[in-house]
């Protein structure tokens, strides 16, 4: 293929693929626990720590990343110790982390901060060796305490108070989680921006959560959406000449409303068929039994009666009739001169 004959595509599309892995994989216990927007928080928090490698000379990963990890620290002692709720802690670190970007952004000598959009809207093909490898030890260690410690994680997101009585470390596992949302900040701003990095962790979980069935279910199909959109939409970025980042979540997003979409026709034609079903369980204005004119069937021990397309088996209880529907053009239709049905 043409676009992996260049080295800044390959290390794009690794890239792109380590995020789609673990952005998904913390952005479920997010929405778990109704905190979709922690990720856009803590990535106003990584420009500060973007605008302090800038006008220190120093590598911008890593002073992001001390950055966001203490941001997420701080959060967590802060809704757990002090009398601030979660929502306005959230709203503090969003605008604080914003004005310090841009105040030290400011101090920096001319031309330094030249760059900055590469880490607001994401410049995956800017990416370096280094970085890979940078985001490679961030990626292992994000799924693994995912796959260490996703139980307790899942307990804590679901009920804090159920986890606290059960002698779960409820403290110390939420500074676990924003830690991990922090270090997957900091991994995806490269690849799709520090503006647009809370999608990349929802929006695939938000997929997942409309067709799984077990929160297992969600976290791998999750990872599966987030992995698809990522590599695709940085396929289609070099070939349309779009920005990585906004093409990646164009493209989760389109997924989502496709699947929500299927999911809410589908539960809308089950719901009818089940109307349907219960209004010929209400209508029958005769009781089924030999000679009423409806082809008998045998079915284990009793006898249903085709009615219509329909097997319905009649139930003698307190003194009434009912009728329990047992399957669907399982008998024959009676043939020409058969009697007719009531």
């Amino acid at each position: 293929m043409e676009i992996l004959q260049y080295g800044f595509m390959q290390r794009a599309l690794l890239a792109s693929l380590m995020v789609g892995l673990a952005a998904p994989a913390v952005g479920v216990f997010l929405v778990q626990r109704r905190l979709s927007l922690l990720g856009d928080g803590l990535g106003h928090v990584a420009l500060t720590g973007v605008a302090i490698g800038v006008l220190t000379s120093t590598v911008p990963v890593g002073t992001a990343l001390v950055a966001a990890v203490l941001g997420a620290v701080l959060i967590e002692l802060i809704r757990a110790r002090g009398r601030t709720s979660g929502d306005v802690a959230l709203a503090v670190l969003f605008y604080g982390g914003i004005a310090g970007g841009v105040v030290l952004l400011s101090l920096a000598p001319r031309g330094q901060a030249t760059n900055l959009d590469a880490y607001l809207f994401g410049a995956i093909t800017t990416t370096s060796t280094s970085d890979v490898v940078v985001f490679g030890v961030i990626t292992l260690v994000v799924l693994a305490v995912v796959w260490f410690l996703g139980q307790r994680l899942y307990a804590v997101s679901d009920d804090e108070e159920y986890a606290r009585a059960v002698g779960l470390p409820v403290l110390a596992l939420n500074v676990v989680l924003a830690v991990l949302v922090a270090s997957t900040v900091v991994l995806s701003m490269r690849v799709v921006g520090l503006l647009l990095i809370s999608a990349l962790m929802i929006v695939p979980s938000a997929v997942a959560q409309a067709v799984a069935r077990s929160f297992r279910q969600t976290v791998y199909l999750a990872c599966g959406v987030g992995l698809v959109v990522s590599v695709s939409g940085t396929a289609a970025s070099y070939y349309t000449g779009t920005p990585s980042g906004g093409t990646i979540v164009l493209l989760a997003i389109a997924v989502f409303l496709v699947v929500t979409t299927v999911v809410a026709l589908r539960e809308a034609t089950a719901r009818r068929r089940h109307q349907r079903r219960a209004d010929v369980h209400a209508a029958h204005p005769h009781e089924h039994g030999p000679g009423c004119g409806h082809p008998p069937v045998p079915h284990g021990d009793h006898v249903d009666y085709d009615h219509d397309g329909h097997l319905h088996a009649p139930h003698r209880t307190g003194g009434g009739v009912h009728y329990d529907e047992h399957g669907e053009h399982a008998a024959p239709r009676p043939a020409a001169g058969q009697a007719g049905r009531p």
